[in-house]
């Protein structure tokens, strides 16, 4: 099998459009037309199903669609290993962070990292908990950075831990609940100053929330909250942002449950409690298990620890 011949096929199936496929390849359509031709006639089948919009694997392609994805990890995976042994600095790193805090977590550490691999091409990717799992395990993701629960882990992948991070609820300051210590609360238990008071979230049955969609590990653990704070709350509306939860609950319109990540900058509009039995959940880098991990990338990993540190 031809590798260059198997990156334009699989370049064929991501873009599932054989025109985007030549544009990412930077070749001429006709071109890649002519070696998926010319591959199909070898072969004896049709790998492709075509239209105008969609192209999609046959089953034959789903067939030589796999091998080939497994060929092209195998050379990577090969590639980063002489790398590695001849010190060698070179080659690809694809990153996966989820929208928010990964951003903050890249912009910090990039600079670092292409200080210590200059020559290394890092192709960062703003994806979803769920997202990255899915391409890591397909291999179109090197190494992910992701916040979950450990029931929600995927057996194919190792994680590494980095943090972990406590879940607050967000109150508006002007909130009866949000009276100082001094002034006496009946549904929080004060504490030390310097520390954030634990609420009985059950005070707030009567609120409205902004939680995060159902699909969002954030939602799992926020779900198994509510549970044990003995109410179903009433749901103003979901998002995926929790920024965008901070800025409802600044804005006086709802309650809130968000990650200590996103309580920052906000305390003089928002009052944050942490709840009964500390909620946290872990803040982890990823991989695939059978995967090398290059040098490259476990520096990277190295380097998101100390932010998160």
């Amino acid at each position: 099998m031809d590798l260059r011949q198997i990156q334009y096929i699989v370049a064929i199936a991501e873009e599932n459009n054989i025109t985007r496929a030549a544009e990412k390849l930077y070749i001429t359509q006709s071109a890649l037309n002519q070696q998926l031709l010319k591959l199909e006639k070898e072969l004896g089948v049709q790998l492709f199903h075509r239209s105008r919009t969609d192209w999609h694997p046959t089953e034959a392609g789903e067939i030589y669609l796999k091998a080939a994805r497994e060929m092209l990890l195998l050379k990577k995976d090969t590639y980063h290993r002489i790398h590695d042994l001849a010190r060698i600095q070179q080659g690809e790193l694809s990153v996966g962070f989820t929208p928010g805090r990964g951003i903050a977590m890249f912009s910090n550490v990039y600079p670092k990292f292409h200080r210590l691999h200059p020559n290394i091409q890092v192709t960062p990717r703003e994806l979803s908990v769920q997202k990255q799992q899915e391409l890591l395990i397909s291999g179109e993701l090197d190494l992910g950075f992701v916040t979950l629960v450990p029931e929600q882990q995927k057996p194919a992948l190792s994680y590494i831990p980095l943090a972990s991070e406590d879940i607050f609820a967000a109150v508006p300051i002007r909130h009866p609940i949000a009276t100082p210590p001094e002034e006496g609360w009946t549904n929080a238990v004060p504490v030390r100053e310097g520390e954030i008071s634990e609420l009985n979230l059950y005070a707030l049955r009567e609120e409205p929330f902004v939680l995060t969609y159902k699909e969002s590990t954030l939602r799992d653990l926020t779900d198994h909250i509510f549970e044990s704070a003995s109410f179903k709350p009433h749901v103003l509306f979901e998002t995926s942002s929790n920024a965008t939860i901070t800025t409802m609950v600044g804005a006086e319109m709802c309650c809130g449950i968000i990650p200590a990540f996103y309580a920052r900058g906000h305390e003089d509009k928002i009052r944050f409690f942490t709840l009964p039995g500390k909620p946290s959940w872990n803040i982890m880098a990823c991989h695939h298990k059978k995967r090398y991990l290059s040098k490259a990338a476990r520096d990277f990993i190295s380097l998101a620890e100390e932010f998160w540190s």
